[in-house]
């Protein structure tokens, strides 16, 4: 065959197999638009802010093809109807605290924080090596519904009280807004929990309508002013010794995503886990300053309610451990887990903070 001939034909070729393989790519990376509802109001630029940056990085591995479009809380579905939006696919993903839900079932509060249970390293170490996210994928499968972990918040605060809490029977009548699962543990005390959603706290803590409230830490409480209509800061927030949010996505659309789109929502779901935990830890600090020179007084729950509050919980537990299979389920693992984990923690991390804190006293 002639030069210039041969030429002609591997061209012809080469453009043959181009033709056929442009296509074969588009097919497998198509335009996707999801709507993606939120529990958090925009003023949280942590949280929200979290959402913001998982949306920039899925569409940023898949070339702009995946587009997920964040919604703040009320302007789709309320804060606490996420779960319910994702289950009934008027949303195909969103973003929230699980134990919200516990209403439908108590064990959902192991994807997000067990009173007294495991802090943020030990969580999400349960959660992704120690069988936890398994558990929590085959409740969530009930609501038609597949769950990744997001950021975490850090261990919480107690909350913010309008009067000084000195005994137990200060927290009797209590009317204390309280995050998911832990105003059962609560109410046995004789508070009166209540559940509202971030962006209605200050109005109902303003009012009078409630004696208390908690919601995150310095940074996001002083965002949402919580200072200004109750004096008595106080730690710690044992019932979230972590804050694990979750991604969840409608489970039919989740089964129905390219493998490489699914990877990369995995992907920027645990990006995002160090975004926002970072981001915590970085700015909690200097706003727990700025909130004292407002006017905070920074107190420390009393011995006596911290393990009356223990013993409830370990009460509640037991009890449901026996009628909720879910929960019993994931109460031995997590105990199980916390059994292993602790004494090295105790040996590593611990002793490290303590020994760094009392040279930070001497200097």
């Amino acid at each position: 065959m002639k030069r210039r001939d041969f030429l002609k034909v591997t061209g012809a070729g080469l453009a043959a197999s181009t033709a056929v393989a442009a296509p074969a790519i588009a097919q497998s990376s198509p335009e996707v638009r999801w709507r993606y509802a939120t529990s958090w109001p925009k003023s949280l630029d942590t949280l929200y802010g979290g959402c913001e940056y998982f949306t920039k990085k899925v569409a940023e591995i898949t070339d702009n093809k995946f587009q997920i479009q964040p919604f703040a809380a009320g302007e789709i579905v309320p804060g606490l109807q996420v779960l319910d939006a994702v289950s009934n696919g008027t949303v195909e993903m969103g973003n929230t605290a699980l134990y919200y839900y516990w209403g439908k079932n108590p064990a959902f509060t192991f994807a997000t924080a067990l009173p007294f249970g495991l802090n943020t390293r030990q969580q999400i170490s349960w959660l992704l090596w120690g069988g936890g996210q398994e558990l929590v994928n085959d409740l969530l499968k009930e609501h038609n519904c597949y769950g990744i972990p997001t950021g975490s918040t850090g261990a919480q605060m107690g909350g913010w009280f309008r009067k000084e809490i000195k005994t137990l029977d200060d927290i009797k009548g209590l009317k204390f807004r309280i995050g998911g699962f832990a105003g059962t543990i609560m109410a046995k005390l004789g508070a009166v929990p209540q559940q509202i959603a971030g962006g209605d706290i200050y109005p109902a803590l303003e009012k009078g309508t409630i004696d208390a409230a908690e919601w995150v830490g310095p940074y996001d409480d002083e965002k949402l002013g919580f200072v200004k209509v109750a004096k008595y800061y106080y730690y710690p927030g044992w019932w979230e010794g972590t804050s694990q949010g979750h991604n969840i996505i409608n489970l039919d659309k989740w089964n129905t995503l390219p493998k490489h789109y699914q990877a990369a929502v995995d992907a920027a779901s645990r990006d995002t886990f160090t975004w926002i935990t970072g981001k915590y830890d970085a700015l909690n600090a200097p706003a727990l300053k700025r909130l004292l020179v407002a006017g905070a007084t920074l107190k420390a729950f009393p011995q006596d309610v911290l393990e009356a509050c223990y013993a409830a919980a370990n009460e509640t537990y037991a009890e449901l451990s026996k009628t909720n299979p879910h929960f019993g389920k994931m109460y031995a693992s997590l105990s199980a887990y916390r059994a292993e984990a602790l004494p090295w923690f105790q040996v590593a991390e611990l002793s490290f903070d303590s020994f760094m804190m009392r040279m930070r006293t001497k200097t």
